[in-house]
């Protein structure tokens, strides 16, 4: 009677009624505990089936070789033989890892130092770098560039422009009436989609509307920018950006548009009319002044610039810790703030290019914008589904508004009252309340948007989705 798993006579014999086999019962339980069946026809078997089968216990006779003391002898002798080359196999490998071990932390210790090195020149290339303004101008009427560098501030015809142009608005902005034909809650409250265009675009990017809010400049991956008339629905011109479209805007009637490979451009009746190539890499975003015609970029080489629209010129160039994603200028035009990579929001003093305040988010920040009453800062990080509102004041985040969708634009009103968000989940207006001092959303709409913009007197939106296309809402 053998076992029939293991061919050997059982010491505990059991019997399965499925198969009528013999089987070690240890054997047959461990084989029922993994697989559920009988081994010998494969039917399904559980251990309450099996049989005990009383027989005599098996006592195994020894086996030849271990029955006299010389047998035992050369057993003992192979099995020290065998312990004696394991252990010199162990001292070997020993000594092999030893020294893969001391050549691993010689190439560790090179590294570091190397890293060290070139981590220290680069601080040293950085402070030197963020010392020096450099400057580069080209027009499309002179063929030829021109290079300066200047650390002494800005122009004194600029300086005087932008003081000037601070002193006029910072005077009665907060006390400012809203005009009378302005978009109220309940208006917009009833926004509906009431136009869309076609693909404007490859990939859509950019968005920028007008002051007279029918002009929309409409920027994608293809590098073509599209001005489009709202009112006649089409495109009146073409513009051809150096390279995808990273951002446009209009400053005054001119168009600026910013590429991913460096270029800013600026356009004017279709024609273009300055090209600068200052950014060593990615031109980020742009921003336009309250002056109207000094308009800023951002880019991945950690700095800002200064454009001179009036001279087609540039203005001042200056650099930061770390690379820039967002920009924008304060309604009295004495400040400009900048979103990094590293998460924080860099205010600068426009004046003098020292650093204003400090701003910590949680990620990138991907978009910034002002309140026009000079007082909140809106900003939206990486991927957000929530907007920071920040008093420049106090330097505090005062609120969080979570719309519940990823956040990808914003567009603060002229009033201060709205502000509008956008992503590709929809879009929204979230409105404050001067009186209440509190917050409330009288718009949700599911219309997709990667930039949105306040139409005339907010009297529309306008969003861009990210195949090209813009969508109006407004009042039925």
């Amino acid at each position: 009677m053998l076992c029939a798993i293991s061919g050997e006579a059982p010491q505990v014999p059991v019997v399965s009624p499925k198969s009528g086999s013999v089987f070690e019962k240890r054997l047959i339980e461990a084989y029922i505990a993994e697989n559920g069946k009988d081994p010998v026809n494969g039917e399904e078997l559980s251990t309450e089936d099996l049989i005990d089968v009383k027989s005599q216990r098996v006592v195994r006779p020894r086996p030849p070789t271990l029955t006299s003391i010389p047998s035992l002898l050369n057993v003992f002798q192979e099995e020290w033989d065998a312990l004696a080359l394991e252990a010199y196999t162990l001292r070997q490998t020993l000594s092999q890892t030893r020294q893969e071990l001391s050549t691993a932390l010689y190439q560790h210790d090179a590294a570091v130092r190397v890293v060290a090195r070139l981590t220290k020149e680069r601080d040293e290339a950085r402070d030197a770098l963020s010392k020096v303004t450099v400057g580069a101008s080209r027009t499309a009427g002179a063929g030829d560039e021109a290079m300066q560098v200047d650390s002494t501030g800005l122009p004194e015809a600029v300086l005087a422009r932008i003081e000037s142009t601070q002193a006029s608005l910072s005077k009665g902005r907060r006390k400012r009436p809203v005009p009378e034909n302005w978009a109220t809650s309940d208006s917009l409250s009833a926004y509906q989609p009431i136009a869309n265009s076609e693909p404007l675009s490859t990939g859509g990017k950019a968005l920028s509307v007008n002051a007279t809010g029918d002009l929309a400049l409409v920027g994608g991956t293809d590098g073509v920018v599209g001005v489009y008339s709202l009112s006649q629905k089409q495109v009146v011109h073409s513009l051809q950006a150096n390279g995808p479209v990273t951002d446009a805007v209009w400053a005054g009637d001119k168009a600026v548009v910013a590429a991913s490979t460096g270029a800013v451009k600026v356009f004017e009746n279709g024609s273009e009319v300055a090209n600068f190539s200052l950014h060593a890499g990615a031109a980020t975003a742009l921003a336009v002044h309250a002056t109207g015609d000094i308009v800023a970029s951002v880019g991945a080489d950690k700095s800002y610039v200064l454009y001179d629209l009036s001279t087609n010129s540039v203005i001042t160039q200056i650099f930061s810790d770390a690379s820039l994603l967002s920009v924008k200028f304060h309604p009295d035009g004495h400040l400009i703030a900048a979103g990094g990579v590293d998460g924080q929001i860099k205010i600068f003093d426009v004046k003098t290019g020292a650093a204003a305040a400090n701003y910590a988010m949680s990620s990138p920040v991907k978009c910034l914008f002002f309140s026009e009453n000079g007082t909140f800062l809106a900003a939206v990080a990486d991927k957000s589904t929530a907007v920071s509102i920040w008093d420049l004041r106090s330097s505090q985040e005062v609120k969080v508004l979570d719309t519940g969708n990823q956040i990808d634009s914003l567009s603060w009103d002229y009033t201060g009252q709205f502000l509008l968000t956008g992503g590709p989940s929809g879009l929204t207006v979230q409105q404050y309340s001067k009186s209440a001092k509190a917050w409330s959303e009288p718009l949700r709409s599911a219309v997709p948007a990667v930039a949105v913009g306040w139409g005339a007197a907010a009297q529309s939106i306008v969003a861009l989705n990210g195949e090209g296309v813009i969508t109006v809402l407004g009042g039925q």
